[in-house]
């Protein structure tokens, strides 16, 4: 999930109990709810490619969420007793109270990050394999929209955070109709995500004026959590539904081709819990197409296109993997290193040689289906490799 996402969880969190355990748990909280992502320091140091690698790593992993759940705790109890001595006054923190706080913070960020389909590595050093919940987009409005609020009640408490607040809000309605005026293949996912949050920064607004919610704010921001596990088990209906289909229309694209299917996934979209985005793998190719659930004519009526040759996210996009000559050029550009990176990360991976016809060299396109298509040079999730053609 995004950072902002995380920091409103861990502050919720905080108000929703967790602050009594000790003061400064609530800084605890937020910074414990973001630390996992402490892997961005590799993305600053070294190539997108490595990064790639390791995001979601070892800090994402039981063994690096233990170690981050004492650290961070740790961190802010010497800090504090440091500055109570350099001051001649006695610390105020209890570190056991600041260690529990931790733990429950911290544990949040890869629960949260399973939902989505980037996956986790939970088992990391140990094993590398990856985990999808495949239940949330990366970004969620009611997510966001939900938590923020509760936070917004508990801790408006006086002019300087309700201009922070109102900045904060400004800042996401100003990016959801950025958006939503971009080339988005959801358009109508975008146009809920900003009417959501115009319509639920209102509501919270009026309840902040009218001090509706005055004195029941820590019920408020348990409520809040708990509706978002409400919220991940009414997507993960819609999931299983939306992965029945898709497995039916894979199976008839399928068989249309004399191919065997091996897998189908559905992933969410954004702001739209009835449109899934999915992916199957076949002995042949890979599809992607979109399903619309309680629409059942608009996905049974999809028609196959070549996804190498055109972009058409109302069809079922047909990629085609490469086989024979174009199969042993594809093996050969895998052992590039950013190639083997890619690789190891990317779900649905898939190799293209657009030029048929290899004299001296060609370019191997290669992408993970799930975000991108092969030719993307630039993307995080798409690469072009030259290679030597092999001898015939």
């Amino acid at each position: 999930m995004d950072p902002f996402t995380h920091s409103l969880v861990g502050l919720t969190a905080a108000k929703a109990g967790l602050e009594r355990l000790s003061p400064l748990a609530t800084t605890v909280c937020v910074l414990a709810a973001n630390s996992p992502d402490s892997d961005i320091v590799v993305g600053l140091t070294t190539d997108r490619w490595n990064y790639l690698h390791h995001h979601r790593g070892i800090t994402h992993s039981i063994v690096g969420v233990v170690a981050l759940a004492v650290i961070i705790p740790t961190l802010v109890w010497l800090a504090e007793s440091g500055w109570a001595m350099l001051r001649g006054r006695k610390a105020t923190s209890h570190y056991r109270g600041l260690l529990l706080a931790s733990a429950i913070a911290t544990a949040t960020h890869p629960l949260m990050d399973w939902t989505n389909n980037y996956g986790v590595r939970p088992l990391l050093p140990w094993s590398g394999r990856w985990f999808y919940g495949d239940l949330v987009f990366i970004v969620d409005p009611f997510i966001l929209l939900v938590v923020g609020g509760a936070a917004f009640l508990a801790t408006s408490n006086a002019w300087p955070k309700i201009t922070l607040w109102g900045l904060l809000a400004a800042a996401f309605v100003t990016l959801s109709f950025i958006v939503a005026g971009a080339r988005d293949p959801n358009p109508q996912g975008a146009s809920i995500a900003r009417m959501t949050l115009l319509v639920g920064i209102l509501v919270f607004v009026v309840v902040r004026i009218t001090r509706i919610a005055r004195g029941r704010e820590k019920i408020i921001a348990a409520a809040a959590l708990a509706l978002v596990v409400v919220y991940w088990g009414g997507l993960a209906l819609a999931h299983r539904s939306a992965l029945k289909a898709a497995t039916s229309v894979a199976n008839r694209a399928a068989s249309q081709a004399n191919e065997r299917v091996f897998r189908v996934v559905a992933m969410p979209t954004l702001a739209n819990p009835a449109r899934w985005f999915c992916v199957a793998e076949t002995d042949q190719a890979i599809y992607r197409f979109n399903v619309e659930l309680g629409d059942r004519a608009s996905y049974d009526s999809l028609k196959i296109v070549d996804g190498y040759q055109t972009d058409a996210p109302e069809a079922i996009e047909r990629y085609a993997k490469p086989s024979d000559r174009n199969a042993e050029i594809a093996s050969v550009a895998s052992q590039d290193r950013r190639a083997r990176l890619l690789l190891d990360f990317a779900r649905f991976p898939i190799a293209h040689i657009p030029q048929q016809d290899c004299v001296s060299e060609t370019i191997v396109q290669m992408s993970d289906l799930r975000y991108t298509k092969p030719g993307a040079s630039r993307g995080t999730f798409s690469l072009n490799v030259p290679v030597e053609c092999p001898s015939k």
